[in-house]
C-alpha cells in the first residue's frame, strides 16, 4: 500500500510541473551544430564553389554514395563537372563533411526532407549548390561554433 501511495504523490507532482513536449509543426526545438541533416555544397563569398575535386569524400564513404567527376580548369585548377550523392544509399555518418579539406561538402540542419518519389532522393550538383546557397549562414555559423572541437 505504501508503494502505491508514493507512486501516486509522484505523479501528481509531476502533473504540475511544467511540460517537455513541444507541438512538433508549429514548434521547432534547437538542433545542435553537430546535426547531420541534409547535404550541401558550399560557395566561397565571391560565389565560386569550393569543391576542388580532391574526391576525398567519394574515397571515404563507406556507402558509396558520391560520385564526382573533375575537369581541369584553364587556369591549371580542377573542379568538379558531376557531383552526384545518392541519398537513398547515405547513413548520415559525416565522414565526408570530416574528409573535405576546404569545408565545400557540409551537412545542414534541414531533416525535414521527405519526398514523394524515389528519383528525387538523387542529388546533382546543382541541388547541392542550391541547399548550400539556402543554408549558407547556418552552415557558417555551424562550421564556426564547432571549430574548437575540430
Amino acid at each position: 500500500m505504501f508503494d502505491f501511495i508514493k507512486g501516486l504523490l509522484i505523479a501528481i507532482n509531476q502533473s504540475f510541473k511544467s511540460k517537455k513536449t513541444i507541438n512538433y509543426p508549429f514548434e521547432k526545438g534547437s538542433i545542435s551544430p553537430r546535426f547531420r541533416g541534409e547535404h550541401a555544397l558550399r560557395r566561397y563569398p565571391n560565389g565560386e564553389e569550393r569543391c576542388i575535386a580532391c574526391k576525398l569524400c567519394e574515397a571515404v564513404c563507406p556507402a558509396q554514395a558520391i560520385t564526382i567527376e573533375s575537369a581541369e580548369r584553364s587556369d591549371g585548377s580542377r573542379k568538379t563537372t558531376r557531383y552526384d550523392i545518392d541519398m537513398l544509399k547515405c547513413i548520415y555518418c559525416g565522414l565526408c563533411e570530416e574528409s573535405c579539406p576546404v569545408d565545400a561538402i557540409v551537412q545542414g540542419p534541414n531533416f525535414e526532407f521527405s519526398t514523394e518519389t524515389r528519383e528525387e532522393l538523387y542529388y546533382n550538383k546543382e541541388k547541392l549548390l542550391e541547399n548550400g546557397d539556402r543554408w549558407e549562414s547556418i552552415l557558417a555559423a555551424n562550421i564556426r561554433a564547432d571549430k574548437p572541437y575540430r
